[in-house]
This record gives C-alpha cells, structure tokens and sequence, in this order.
C-alpha cells in the first residue's frame, strides 16, 4: 500500500502526497516493459517477448518508467481516496516529483472534495408552475412560409432587369461615417433579400429599380438602438453596387408541393410539422421545468465552498459545449468569438455565474438522490448501454462502451434523470 500524506487546503480543496516505493512498482514496470516490447522492434525477440532487461537495454529504463507511470498512478491514486474516505469530484491535478529507476515514485494529486450541502431546501413545499405547450395554427402557418422559402428557386435576372420588392440581390457594399470606412461594414458580396426586413430601415427603398452594374451612394441613419454604439442613430453613408440580381420563384403551397416532400397533401404535411412542433414544445417546457425546479432548490439551499478547481472544470465544460455548437452549425469558434467581440476570458467571466449553479444542481442531485434512495439496477444501465453499443459498428468504440468508467457515467446519468423526474412529480403543479 503506498504512503500517502493529506493535506486540507483553502476552499474544500484536498493535496495528496503519495509515495509509491519500489517495490510496489515492480509489476507495473514489467507490465510496461511488455508493453514497450510489443510495439519496438527488437532483433532476436518476437513482438511482447523480450524481458525487462532486454528491453531496458533497447530503450533505456527512464522509458519503462515513463511507460508504467500512468497505470500506477490511476490505481494508487483511486486507493489513496478510498483508504482516507476522501468523496471527490472532478478530475486531479497530478504533478509527478520524483521520478527515477531504481527509487520510489513520488507524485501529488490536488482535488476538489465533493462540496456537503449544509442545508438543503425543503423541495416538497417548493412548486413550479406548468405553462401549456400548445401549437397555434398560426405557428404551423410560419413553419410552412418557412418551408416554402427553402423551396423557393432563384433564376438570375435578364440583362436590364430592375429590382423588385420581391427579389434577392448581391452587392458590393461600403458604409462610411464622417467618411470613414466603418469597422466591418465593407463586403464585396452581401445578399440582401428585398422582400424581407432589414437591420437598416430605408437601404432596401434605395436598391429597389437598381440595375445589374448599376452604382448607388446615399446615407441613411443607423437604428437608435443598434449594438454598436458608435453607429447607433448616426447617419452613415452607403456606396453600393448591385453585382447580381435574382428572381425568387417560390412554390404554391399545394398537393404538388407536398408530393414532391414526399407526403401525400398539404394536409399531411402541416400534420407533420404540427406534431414535430407540439414534440418541440414539449421538450422545451419539460426543460423549462428541469432549470425552473432545481435552481429554486439550489437558491434555497446551502452549501459548503465550491472548490475553484470544481468551477473552472465546470467553465471549461461550457466552452466546450459551446464551441461545439457552433461547429455543428458549421461555424469557426475562432470567427465566431470576432464577431461577438469577446474573447475566450470574456466568456469565462460570463460563465461564471452559471457554471456555480449548475456546481451546486449536481450536488444537489446526488443528495436528493441518496436521501431519496434513488436507485439504479444493473439491469437498467446493460439495456442502456447495449443501446448505446447498438449505434457504432468498430468494435474498438463498443468495447469503451462497456469499459467500468463509462459504465459508471451512464449510472450517474440514469440516477439524476430519475431524481428529476421524482422533484418533477413532486414540484410541478
């Protein structure tokens, strides 16, 4: 068993000091050396059949070490928080201090413990209250405006043509203030649809009647209330060239329309949308009433320190949620933080506050749920898994599937969908 020293630090933080001698780490270097044997080379020897001192020999024995370093290091570790009841959340900070062949592996592990919660909320007198989900037919009526325009047809205009309130052009545009370029406000390529609305009032009345090649100069003013400060309610100058011009030819919302989606009518088809739209609304309320339910119970809760390093994981996580985001959008994060001008530490400032609460609604379900005796069978987390496994074909991501520490994250994840949905029935009237 290693040695291990513990130290409290400042906001329920934990520092492990955990001496491993060299006698406990003689299995993990010769598994490493097998390891290190099966991917080199080494002449006389088939692949994972040279032994430690051959391999020692071939590669240095600072590399065995290296290689072995992990695997000790996630086993005495885990040990280190189950011999000295430490309940931690998130992950350590390692930083390895002495290691060397032939001495004892030294290393330090920094950890957020898991925050008690002081006092919890009385959820059984706390309620949320439920708003209906319901679809109008006038949001069925936008849904399909809105399918009719993906469907719409963009024939290019005939020599001479002039533009119409319907039409969609392409301009090369320069906007100036005082007769300096404005930040932005040049592109040689900007689509404007005439019969939509647009953030400048009047610009769209000044492109009607233009022609292909045809070139325009006239200010208008910026809107009052524009994010850009320095523009709002300014006159700004515009210098435009209408490149391209396009007629937009939509189609009749008829059985046609329809049979070319592939359904029946028209009929069947806002059928559809409604039914995708009630399921939307649904799914949006039922989130509503998640973050309604378990912030009230967090504000009214209290809870030891939050670590920083449990927060900062948590900011990080956010980050991440968001830059994917924007990936799936098929957006740059890079672009994407330009042009809301912030940088990555503006939104970690942003986040902050979030991220402490969501901190404190994890917490919260893991109590609720123990004193709840919220349980989850075995049976219940091999259905979800094999699920899950049924998804992906490679046998390398159904076998992480099945690995104990994803098994783990599906438990957790089962446990406070059930915790929530036992507050749901408790709290939401």
């Amino acid at each position: 068993m290693a040695n291990v020293t513990v130290e409290n630090l400042p906001k329920n933080q934990v520092k492990l000091t955990i001496t491993v001698s060299h006698e406990e780490l003689l299995p993990f270097l010769e598994a490493a050396a097998g390891r290190i044997s099966e991917a080199t080379t080494i002449p006389g020897f088939r692949p994972g059949k040279a032994g430690y001192d051959v391999v020692k020999a071939r590669v240095g024995e600072m590399k065995i070490y290296e290689e072995a370093l992990e695997s000790v290091v996630r086993k005495t570790y885990v040990e280190a928080l189950f011999a000295n009841k430490i309940d931690t959340v998130g992950s350590p900070k390692i930083d390895v201090e002495k290691l060397a062949p032939g001495n004892d592996l030294v290393y330090t592990a920094e950890v957020a413990r898991m925050p008690a919660v002081i006092k919890l909320a009385d959820f059984r007198k706390l309620s949320v209250e439920k708003k209906p989900a319901g679809v109008e037919e006038k949001d069925v009526d936008l849904a399909m405006r809105d399918l009719q325009r993906m469907q719409t047809k963009e024939v290019r205009a005939e020599a001479g043509a002039a533009a119409t309130g319907n039409d969609k052009v392409v301009v090369s545009m320069d906007m100036k203030k005082d007769n300096v370029p404005v930040e932005g406000g040049q592109s040689p390529n900007h689509a404007i649809y005439l019969g939509e609305s647009y953030y400048v009032p009047g610009l769209k009345e000044q492109v009607v009647g233009m022609k292909e090649g045809e070139h325009k100069s006239f200010t208008l003013p910026f809107p009052k209330d524009h994010t850009q400060k320095l523009l709002a309610g300014s006159d700004i100058q515009f210098d435009i060239t209408l490149k391209e011009l396009y007629h937009l030819q939509e189609p009749e919302l008829n059985d046609a329309f329809a049979q070319a989606l592939g359904q029946k009518d028209v009929a069947s088809i806002r059928e559809l949308i409604r039914k995708n739209m009630e399921e939307e609304k649904k799914n949006e309320e039922q989130f509503r009433q998640e973050k309604a339910m378990l912030e009230q119970i967090a504000e009214k809760s209290q809870f030891e320190d939050i670590p920083e390093l449990l927060l900062n994981e948590e900011i990080n996580k956010m980050l991440a949620e968001l830059e994917q985001a924007v990936g799936e959008r098929g957006g740059n994060f890079d672009d994407y933080l330009k042009s809301i001008k912030k940088t990555i530490a503006n939104l970690k400032l942003e986040f902050a506050p979030q991220a402490l609460v969501r901190v404190k609604v994890a917490i919260l379900l893991r109590e609720i749920a123990k004193q709840e005796n919220v349980k989850v069978e075995d049976k219940e987390i091999d259905t979800e898994l094999d699920m899950m496994a049924q998804r992906f074909e490679d046998a390398e991501t159904r076998k992480r599937i099945y690995a104990p520490e994803y098994r783990d994250y599906v438990e957790n994840r089962l446990r406070n969908r059930k915790t929530i949905d036992l507050l749901r029935g408790l709290m939401v009237k």
